[in-house]
Order: structure tokens, then sequence, then C-alpha cells
């Protein structure tokens, strides 16, 4: 179990709550951080009298807080040994959730050209891609003739991407690279080669859901840090060093879902961590050349700070190019990469020779793909936040300045029956527990701004209908205790 400190949950909390009674805002605002997230599940919480110290606060106002939410089901005590955040058990009505769960992704899509996907956060290929292609093709018969099975990758395209690492200031020879099958295929298979059943890792919350997907085949124990107020890179090493982590998963460059970008001394500081704890950092790079300004200044990679082996980066072609290039990589050691190929032999021999050579095309011609991505996406992002803005005023979310959605606060946990409600109604949303590890994150849905701006406001129309649906339906009726 892991646990906070009374100046650790005092800097969570900010300033004390100004509203009276101070110790129901302070219940209030403790309950908050237990349901976005970011202070995580059977965390043990500080003994009464510290919190109320660092807080400013009587003993009586803390006591207060604590009973009242272990009256809500937030907190669990045990004599002798503390108290400890929790989720109060969940309490169905009478209509069972539909089929994909409570925490799955729902439903397929139906089969309607109305219907509007807001679940997939993935663009169709850029303009140029046609002209890559041709150029792929032409250069196809050089390889035509052999096996066409490259267990690292295709060396003409290792070395684009390693000159890429290079020309951000992180020296890479084209023997630290790996081609992968996707993004998750470059996942899975550091997460085989570097993970035993048991061990723990730790991910944000919230986090890409086929990350945690694979953790879980694996058989890793999870181990969340909330990331819905950027990083708190204390309590990221604290729960590195309690849970003696073996691997961190982190997504610093515009986060998904949140689109939240990782500072320089952040990434310098996860990597200390990550050296003081004897992990590996395993940082997923997907949305990195997604800038909303093409010139805007990149931050270094997070394997710039690394002296000791201890990142490895994942790239992909399927954001900044196109989900149907199944084609991602590995930036890692050059003996950690050989261990990679050898590992992936026996499930996947190689990746697909033309797709390769179609990513090294776009790879060469990287300024223009970014400067379109940039230009539609920003179009994109602010068509959706305006409809927001006039549809559903009281949903609150921040401009990311990258990436490919927005991370929307409903201001009640009403998520998963929302997303059950839209899909109804013709649109298809994720609702953020399937972003976390344990039930919380109920009070936010993903919303991708990869479609056009006359189908983002349609969609949001959609969803406003949805959510005055669920805020006019009757409260949930509790079961029978014996049930």
């Amino acid at each position: 179990m892991r646990y906070v400190s009374g100046t650790q949950l005092a800097r969570l909390l900010g300033d004390v709550p100004r509203e009276r009674p101070v110790y129901a805002a302070l219940a209030r605002a403790v309950r908050t951080l237990v349901l976005d997230g970011r202070l995580a599940l059977r965390t043990r919480l500080p003994a009464e009298r510290d919190l109320a110290a660092a807080l400013g606060v009587s003993r009586t106002t803390v006591t207060a807080a604590y009973d009242r939410l272990r009256e809500e089901g937030y907190i669990e005590s045990r004599q002798g040994a503390g108290s400890w955040t929790a989720l109060p058990p969940v309490r169905m009505s009478s209509a069972e959730p539909a089929p994909g769960g409570r925490y799955g992704m729902a439903h397929p899509v139906p089969d309607d050209p109305a219907f509007v996907d807001l679940g997939c956060a993935t663009p169709g290929a850029p303009e140029i891609f046609n002209e890559a292609v041709a150029a792929a093709v032409e250069e196809l018969p050089r390889y035509s003739g052999g096996p066409g099975y490259e267990p690292a990758g295709l060396a003409g395209l290792r070395e684009v991407i390693a000159a890429g690492y290079e020309a951000r200031g992180v020296p890479t020879r084209p023997d630290q690279i790996v081609v992968t099958t996707g993004a998750q295929h470059a996942f899975t298979l550091l997460t085989q080669t570097l993970v035993e059943p048991g061990d723990p890792v730790m991910v944000e919350r919230p986090t890409y859901p086929h990350a945690l997907g694979a953790l879980r085949r694996r058989g890793a124990r999870l181990v969340p840090v909330g990331v819905n107020e950027g990083w708190d890179m204390e309590l990221v090493a604290g729960s590195m060093r309690q849970a003696a982590v073996r691997m961190a998963y982190t997504i610093a460059d515009f986060h998904n879902p949140t689109g939240r970008l990782m500072s320089a001394d952040d990434r310098a500081a996860l990597v200390d961590a990550a050296r003081r704890a004897d992990a590996f950092v395993v940082a997923d790079e997907t949305f990195a050349d997604l800038a909303h300004d093409p010139d805007a200044p990149r931050m270094p990679p997070v394997a710039a700070y690394d002296t000791g082996g201890r990142v490895a980066t994942i790239g992909s072609a399927s954001k900044l190019m196109w989900g149907g290039l199944r084609i991602g990589w590995i930036r890692t050691t050059g003996p950690l990469a050989r261990r990679l190929v050898l590992a992936r032999e026996p499930f996947d021999m190689a990746s697909p020779v033309l797709d390769q050579l179609i990513v090294r095309e776009l790879l060469l011609r990287i300024e223009d793909v970014r400067a379109e991505r940039a230009a539609t996406l920003l179009r994109n992002r602010d068509a959706l936040a305006a409809a927001l803005r006039e549809l559903l005023p009281g949903w609150e979310f921040r401009l990311p300045d990258g990436g490919m959605s927005l991370w929307v606060r409903l201001g009640a946990p009403v998520a998963t029956v929302l997303a059950e409600t839209a899909e109804r109604l013709g649109v298809r949303v994720v609702a953020g527990p399937v972003f976390g590890v344990d039930g919380v994150l109920e009070d936010y849905v993903r919303l991708p701004y990869v479609l056009p701006p006359d189908t983002l406001r349609d969609a949001v129309e959609r969803l406003a209908h949805a959510y005055r649906e669920v805020q006019a339906a009757p409260a949930p009726r509790p079961l029978p205790a014996y049930v």
C-alpha cells in the first residue's frame, strides 16, 4: 500500500477551502482527488494531526472530513492500520448496462453513415500520401528479389529514423532502432521482454487504454499516478520507490488523452527517479510530432536525459501519417535492440516491406506532413471547443497545444452512462474509466478532433441531447442489502 504525507496531500489540495463548513469542503476536495485519479486508490492517508498541521486547520476539522469521506465510501479504515482511499460500491440501477461493460469501449460502430465516431483519435492520410506511395512502389523492386524478412526493419528506414533522433539532440545509430508492426506491437514487445508476471509497472492515469491491456495480459501489477493536472514528480518518484517498479510507462509529448506536454525539468526528474528505483522508462512518442504550431520548438526526447540506457522510446506512423500504415519503432540501446529482434521472431517475423518504404518516404517529407496536420488539427480543435462552449457550457477543458483530443470534465460522475446514451443517439465517445486502472475518472470523456468541423458540431449537438437525458434520468435505485 502506498502512502501520502500530510505535506504532499496539502500540496495536492491547494489552499484551504473558503466554503463553510470547512470540513465538508475539505472532504469534497479529497473526494475530487480520488475521482480524477490524482490520489490513487488504497493510498494510506496521513494521520489527522499531520494533515491538520500541514493545512493550518484544527484536528477536529480533519477528523470530521475523514468521517464524511468514510460515510460516503471514499475512505476505509481499520484500527491500528490507519485510513486509505477507496471507491464506494457501485449501485446498479434497474436498467442493466449495455453489453461492453462499465469499463469497456462500448459497442462496435453501427453500420450507419450518419453515425459519428469520436472513439478513434486517428486522421486520414495526408495530401502527399499518394506521392509517397508512388515513390515507395518505384523502390520496391530493389527488395522483391530477396526473402522480404528484415526482423530489425529495413536499413534505409532505420537510418532515417535514427537521423531524426540525431536532429533532436539524441545521438542514435541505426542498430539502436527496431522497426515494429505499429506502436502497440512495439509496446507489447517491450513488455514481454522487460516485465515478468507480477512485476510492478508505473502507469499514468489517465493513459492509453491498449497499453494497460498489454500490461494486464503480461500479468504486471499496475501502479497508477495521476496526471490530470500535470506531472507531480515528487509523487511520481515516491510511487516508483515505494512500489519498487520494474518499468514506468509515460506519454510525455501531448499526452493521450489530456494533451499535456511534460516540461524539460520533469523529463530529467523522471529519468533520475527511474535510475534511483532501478527501473526502465518506456516513453511513448506517438503524438510528439503533433504540435499545433509546426514551427514551435520541440521538447527534447525523454531519452535525451538518459545516460544509463534506461529509456526505451516508442515512435509510430499511425497518428502523424496514417493509421493504415502499421509501422512503429523502438529506439533503445544496441544490446536491448538485439534482444527485441530475437524476441519478436517467434510471433512476428518482420514488418511489411512496402509499408516501411512508404513511411520512409513520408519521413523524408516530414515537414510538409507536420504543417498539414497542424493546420487541420488546429482548425478542428477550435471548432470543437466553440461548439462545446456554446452547447455544453458547464463542461470544462483546456485547449492543448498539440495532440488530437480534448479531455473534458463533465462536472458529474456520469461518463459511462453518457457514453451509452450518446451511442444510442448516434455518436460514440469513450468514457474516462477506460483510460484508468481502477474505475475512477467517471467525470471525464475524451473527445478527439480529427473529424471536420461540421461533423464535430453535429456530434456535440447529439452529446448535448444525451447529457440532458442523463441529467433528467431518475437516480439509480439502491439494491436490497441481501443482493
